[in-house]
């Protein structure tokens, strides 16, 4: 099918010699993009436009528009939350959805392996249990709330930093053992793939699959989305040595990994993303925008009628065309240098016009609109018309330096837009209050962290909208992670105890001497309990000094690194 050609027949051109051709746009140069005119005839046949046909001419607001097709809104689910809406959900039960027994497992026994191959000639690797990935996940998610520089910050007992609780998880020795040796695939599985580097079947994500693809099929599964959607890009920021890093210039993290995020405009959820990895698979011959946006809606359980917003590096009328044909509207904002758009000057906005002024043309079921706000605003739509009543409050210069308030008519397609546009914004808006980012050399871990980013952001939004449906009062996003946090810590690993008495053992020496944690000088000895390096000698006591200055005595409980 093709969008239908312009309903009011269009003027017929002038054949007059001696009319002046308009001037070229600056932005019609090819290393802008500008279609050519092979381009520009391409798209009309592809929009159902006659070459031969001229564009018309800028309408103006008070002329009469006809109302667009309205899909119906038939989604394959009812929208919202696909779980039980009766029952009462805890943080930590939401929070398994994502990360299920399943995944637990599979990075318990990935991380098991890659540390078997990585400490063969290490006798004193302990293999890592569900219990204890629970609790290290426990410890990320909590170092969101709690944001220190390093990781040995949590665990220090000085009085700027001595937080009881990381230390009550899991000890500093065994946090860092586990991170280290951290995997989410099977590293026979990534050797084989290393093999194929530069061969078209060479996986760039191969170190994130399994995870990745647990999390995008449970945010496909437990929530439906409402009938307003949005795409838009997110960086994750990483300085990583990766060849599928970007840099973006206008962005506020400018070096990291780029996705492209599905999300519903109402509550932010995620319904749908993947990690930009450079060109993928053959391309339509569309564009990159256009092979993005069809990606992201090619999900199950989706259905028909839904309403996508995008910004101006997504539109296209090609894209809308074919989105319409799927039963899915659009509207976004739009380029002046995209194939299909109106070249015609004719009416066109002047810079001298009022606040407020519109312009539009239609072809079929796609609206062209421009709208004279600070500057002209380009939109394009397949749901909306040109009139509107609405209006919204500018401040506007007077004589003498002095400003009033006037109403200034906005359409309806600009009001939507803001409105519903903002989905991927509102989720990472959610992410970046309590991110568990932190640096590392390995750009797997940066994804592993936003993972888990993705699933507590997702599992808390789930508890808001099965709230809203009881009527029950919401958590916040702190409560909501601090009870996840402790939940996590049940049924996580208890970190090993020693003895009061362990500090009135003799001390061993060491292999070599280290440096006192006190006063810098060398020494053999080191308390076993707290594994510093001490002074215990006739000319200096460290030892007795440090545990003194610490507030370590015989009655406090002391914990054992492993």
């Amino acid at each position: 099918q093709r969008c239908p050609k312009q309903l009011s027949p269009s003027p017929q051109k002038q054949t007059n010699s001696n009319e002046s051709t308009p001037k070229k746009n600056t932005l019609s140069s090819p290393r802008h993009g500008t279609p050519s005119r092979r381009g520009r005839r391409g798209v009309k046949r592809r929009l159902g436009m006659d070459e031969d046909i001229d564009e018309g001419e800028w309408r103006n607001a008070d002329e009469e528009d006809i109302e667009p097709r309205q899909l119906y809104f038939r989604p394959e689910r009812q929208p919202g939350p696909q779980l039980d809406r009766t029952a009462k959900y805890t943080p930590l039960e939401l929070f398994q959805l994502f990360f299920s027994t399943t995944v637990i497992d599979l990075l318990v026994k990935n991380t098991n392996r890659y540390a078997l191959n990585k400490h063969k000639n290490h006798k004193w690797w302990v293999p890592v249990t569900a219990a204890d990935m629970y609790s290290f996940i426990a410890l990320v998610i909590y170092m969101g709330i709690v944001p220190l520089k390093t990781f040995k910050d949590f665990w220090r007992v000085t009085k700027l930093y001595n937080l009881p609780f990381p230390g009550s998880v899991m000890s500093c020795h065994r946090f860092t053992a586990i991170l280290g040796s951290l995997h989410l695939n099977d590293p026979e599985v990534e050797a084989a793939n290393d093999e194929k580097k530069g061969m078209p079947g060479f996986d760039k994500l191969c170190k994130v699959r399994p995870l990745y693809e647990g999390i995008l099929q449970a945010c496909h599964t437990f929530f439906q989305p409402h009938q307003h959607i949005s795409i838009d890009e997110r960086m994750v920021a990483s300085k990583a040595r990766i060849g599928f890093k970007q840099y973006i210039k206008n962005k506020p993290t400018k070096w990291g990994f780029k996705l492209y995020v599905l999300a519903d405009s109402a509550c932010g959820y995620t319904l749908n993303f993947f990690v930009y990895g450079g060109k993928e698979g053959e391309p339509s011959g569309k564009g990159q925008s256009y092979d993005v946006v069809m990606r992201l809606l090619k999900i199950p359980f989706l259905g028909t009628g839904y309403k996508l917003y995008v910004d101006n590096f997504y539109t296209s009328p090609t894209l809308f065309c074919d989105l319409l044909e799927r039963k899915i509207a659009a509207c976004g904002t739009i380029r002046i240098n995209v194939p299909g758009y109106p070249q015609t000057k004719k009416n066109d906005i002047s810079p001298k016009e009022p606040r407020g002024t519109v312009r539009w043309l239609r072809r079929g079921n796609l609206l062209f609109l421009k709208w004279l706000d600070c500057r002209v605003v380009n939109m394009c739509s397949t749901i909306h018309r040109a009139h509107s009543n609405k209006s919204v409050k500018r401040k506007v210069k007077v004589k003498q330096g002095r400003w009033t308030e006037k109403d200034v008519l906005v359409p309806e397609c600009i009001t939507d837009y803001n409105k519903n546009m903002g989905g991927v914004d509102l989720s990472d808006a959610l992410i970046g209050y309590y991110n568990v980012l932190h640096k590392t050399r390995k750009w797997y871990k940066t994804l592993f962290y936003h993972f888990v980013d993705i699933a507590t952001v997702n599992a808390f939004i789930l508890h808001k909208e099965l709230c809203k449906m009881q009527k029950k009062p919401q958590l916040t996003q702190k409560k909501f992670r601090e009870k996840l946090i402790l939940s996590l810590t049940e049924i996580g690993s208890i970190p090993r105890r020693a003895p009061v008495e362990d500090h009135n053992l003799p001390h061993r020496g060491t292999y070599c001497r280290r440096k006192c944690v006190l006063c810098k000088n060398k020494s053999p000895v080191y308390c076993t309990v707290c594994q510093k390096t001490l002074c215990l000698n006739a000319q200096r006591n460290c030892y007795t000094k440090w545990h003194k200055k610490n507030n370590i005595s015989k009655s406090n409980e002391i914990r054992v690194n492993i």
